[in-house]
């Protein structure tokens, strides 16, 4: 199979992240997380609306009450896009300036999952995965993380899929979506700079898994037993996360951030940091669950 990757949007943003199809109002949302900005774009005209936050934003979700959940740095907030407004559900590792939420999905229990990274460099295991229910209460799911990323649910919703960047892993649990209780763990794949180490994820219909390659500029599709199916090589050098949307759900669309700029390249990268269409997968995406705010 050979897949066939364009520009989707003109705009390019310092890190667009979390792609997530809205299919109550048929508009395709993102992050840019260094400009503490989501978009919402109408699927049908195209038209972007934006909303700016007071820090940055790692990630975000629906609500079953047509509201966002969303991660400010360290706080979990509720907001209103219709009318502005904002509350604060959680706060995340307040105690570590160092750490920021990141990576952050909601599952098919109704709740958010949301992981940390640490922005310091050289990073250190200090990161963590958590669950969100509606009542705010956190709990610690996984610790000894450096990047949480690569969070997805099987379409029957008895796998959760979960990765660390820096060391490259993808795990998978057994997932109870009605209680999000987790069971047995395995190491579901093992990726390298080479290969593309896992930053963003979606499932499709058919149980693949698909994560972006963040460090080898590809966008990898792997079958529910791990192997290794399709490796598509992007048009820029850091995809992000890709997203199935469209009415259909039949459309993929990736994110990817805008590395910083290389004096002694040839020419400059005036794609980084846009929206890149696949075509020719052949497959469709799930629907997007939303939290349970009650």
């Amino acid at each position: 199979m050979s897949l066939s990757v364009t520009p989707f949007l003109d705009a390019t943003y310092q890190l667009a992240e979390c792609p997530t199809w809205d299919d109550r109002s048929e508009r395709l949302l993102w992050a840019d997380i260094q400009g503490r900005t989501i978009h919402s774009m109408e699927w049908a005209t195209r038209q972007i609306t934006s909303w700016t936050f007071d820090n940055e934003v790692g990630s975000f979700g629906l609500t079953d009450d047509d509201r966002l959940i969303v991660s400010v740095w360290d706080r979990i907030v509720l907001f209103d896009p219709k009318t502005g407004t904002q509350s604060t559900l959680a706060e995340v590792e307040t105690d570590l300036p160092q750490t920021r939420l990141n990576d952050g999905k909601i599952g098919p229990d109704g709740a958010y999952w949301v992981g940390t990274m640490d922005t310091s460099s050289p990073r250190e295991p200090i990161a963590r995965l958590y669950r969100v229910d509606a009542n705010g209460d956190v709990d610690e799911i996984r610790d000894g993380l450096q990047v949480s990323n690569g969070l997805a649910w099987a379409p029957d919703g008895t796998t959760m899929y979960h990765a660390d960047s820096s060391p490259g892993w993808i795990e998978a649990y057994a997932f109870d979506p009605a209680t999000g209780a987790l069971g047995a763990k395995m190491l579901f794949a093992q990726q390298t700079n080479e290969t593309g180490r896992p930053d963003g994820a979606t499932v499709d219909t058919d149980g693949n898994y698909w994560s972006a390659g963040v460090s080898a500029g590809l966008l990898n599709c792997f079958a529910p037993d791990g192997s290794l199916k399709l490796a598509t090589a992007m048009p820029v050098p850091k995809p992000t996360m890709p997203c199935f949307c469209g009415p259909n759900l039949d459309q993929l669309v990736v994110t990817s951030l805008k590395p910083p700029a290389d004096p002694t390249a040839p020419n400059e990268d005036k794609l980084s940091g846009g929206l890149f269409l696949v075509e020719g997968h052949g497959v469709k995406g799930m629907p997007t669950h939303r939290f349970k705010t009650a």
